[in-house]
């Protein structure tokens, strides 16, 4: 009989891919980095952080359509192709929202929208300005699936590109989390003694104080933005992995293998870095799934108490902030869609971290 032998790790993918949630949860992830990465490319408003703001037609319900006049620039737009698919395109093009239009003795006059019954001022533009005096293609009806914020701008390119920050967030948080927390709980559970003590010591009194007080105080201290909420959150979730590392390592240096690489005359570094750690990387992953469904949250509280993102960024949690008394005033869907955002997303991680800690668990 021809008999195949599977790797552990061959085994872990075979189990984690007979988890339907897990799975699923993959794909979802999988969608929404991909949605996040070409934000600027699938929202229907691509300018830089999609803030072209039309206070015409605030607030307006998910499906509302209206017409859009376009009245192109001069300014030749000289952006690259990888700064565009970044940052947006900066553009100097006046989209104006219609109610009714009319051509005349080569000016076109046109009536701006208004809301609540209102009747909008009435304005003319020379047909001049359009190439080849073409105006009708720069006259389309504009459809905003997820409706409009309160500024007026388009609600999907803002959850789009918020989705950025959250996956920022939760990279880059994970990963100073793990440099730091691999570090310390290395150092702590092979060396033991003293060491140990010292940098237990230091883990406690971090795992006492709240995290959000300790993000709020890091921000602070750091200067509201962008990269000061990263460092914040990451510099906050390292406990974590510090103690699940060296619990990890107190009972990997017992085993035979690190005592055969002593015997060796291997150095505690290539000890620690090429034996004990790729043998522990199966709880490191689960935490890591966990800390990153973490750090999108906090992430979201700072932007809701207004230290995280900055205006006029784009992020879930500031979305939230900007709208929640809209729930009270007939219009709840400005709050609750990017709040579902983050639900979905939260959830995807925690339910992959759950079937990543099945598939790995050795025991079965």
């Amino acid at each position: 009989m021809h008999k195949t032998s599977d790797s552990l790790s061959q085994l872990a993918l075979r189990k984690f891919k007979k988890n339907f949630w897990g799975v699923l949860s993959f794909w979802l992830i999988v969608t929404i980095g991909l949605l996040s990465l070409f934000a600027y490319v699938i929202a229907p408003d691509d300018s830089p952080n999609a803030n072209e703001m039309h206070l015409s037609i605030h607030s307006q319900r998910p499906g509302f359509e209206v017409q859009m006049l376009n009245i192109p620039s001069e300014i030749e737009n000289r952006q690259s192709l990888v700064s565009k698919l970044l940052f947006g395109t900066q553009s100097s093009d006046l989209d104006i929202p219609i109610s009714s239009y009319e051509v005349e003795n080569n000016v076109l006059y046109y009536t701006e929208y208004a809301m609540d019954g209102l009747v909008g001022a009435d304005k003319s533009v020379n047909l001049r300005v359009f190439p080849n005096n073409d105006y009708k293609s720069y006259i389309q009806n504009k459809t905003f699936v997820f409706g409009t914020d309160k500024y007026g701008r388009d609600l999907l390119s803002r959850v789009l590109i918020g989705s950025r920050i959250s996956f920022s967030i939760g990279f880059i948080a994970v990963f100073i989390s793990l440099i730091i927390g691999i570090f310390f709980g290395s150092i702590a559970g092979y060396y033991g003694g003293k060491i140990d003590a010292f940098i237990m010591w230091i883990i406690n009194v971090t795992w006492s104080i709240p995290t959000l007080l300790l993000v709020i105080a890091i921000t602070l201290a750091l200067g509201k933005g962008f990269w000061q909420v990263f460092i914040a959150v990451g510099l906050t979730m390292w406990v974590e992995v510090a103690r699940v590392v060296r619990g990890q390592i107190i009972s990997a240096k017992e085993m035979q293998y690190v005592t055969a690489a002593r015997a060796l005359g291997f150095n505690d570094v290539r000890i620690i870095t090429k034996h004990i750690l790729p043998n522990i990387m199966a709880p490191i992953i689960v935490i890591s799934a966990a800390n990153f469904a973490a750090a999108i949250l906090i992430e979201s509280g700072l932007s809701f108490l207004g230290i995280g993102a900055q205006p006029p960024m784009a992020s879930w949690g500031a979305m939230i902030k900007d709208h929640y008394n809209y729930i009270i005033l007939g219009k709840p869907f400005l709050a609750i869609i990017p709040g579902i955002c983050i639900m979905v997303l939260v959830m995807a991680f925690m339910l992959i971290g759950n079937a990543l800690r099945d598939a790995l668990d050795v025991k079965t």
